[in-house]
């Protein structure tokens, strides 16, 4: 196991998730102000899971010996357009998904690790197959149509 590589890798997993987790919290707040609490409770929910996850990974790290780190955050816009966010946040987990693909590779000596990443891993997946869904929905019905489904 190289141990270096496993906190480097829970480390960026900490700062990015940490990232995430914050803008889907505004995110969620700002779909509330617009009226459609379902869809703002969501990703207000989905920031407490994301920050779940982020203490999991500081706890190992710490196992570790690591030092963990707060890197920050970079600005980011918000997307008053739910429809667009969907369709940027997808884009992004698409992306997150297929790193995580490739990390576990790197993290089969560290049975430990390689669980809680695992475990991850399909959260995630299960985000990226919502956001699907979601988009599909609209698709099919019409974003005025699929407005309503979230109030």
């Amino acid at each position: 196991m190289d141990k270096k590589k496993t906190i480097e890798t829970l480390q960026f997993f900490v700062t990015v998730l940490t990232e995430g987790a914050l803008v889907h919290k505004m995110q969620g707040q700002l779909f509330k102000s617009q009226g459609l609490g379902k869809l703002g409770d969501k990703f207000v929910n989905h920031f407490t899971e994301e920050m779940e996850w982020v203490e999991k990974f500081v706890e190992r790290i710490l196992d570790l010996g690591g030092d963990v780190k707060f890197e920050g955050a970079k600005a980011r816009d918000l997307v008053a357009d739910p429809v667009d966010y969907i369709k940027a946040d997808l884009a992004i987990q698409e992306k997150g998904v297929e790193l995580l693909y490739k990390c576990m590779a790197e993290l089969r000596d560290d049975p430990t690790t390689y669980d809680i990443m695992k475990a991850y891993l399909a959260d995630e997946e299960e985000d990226l197959y919502w956001s699907q869904g979601q988009l599909e929905l609209i698709e099919k019905i019409g974003a005025q149509n699929w407005f309503f489904t979230q109030l």
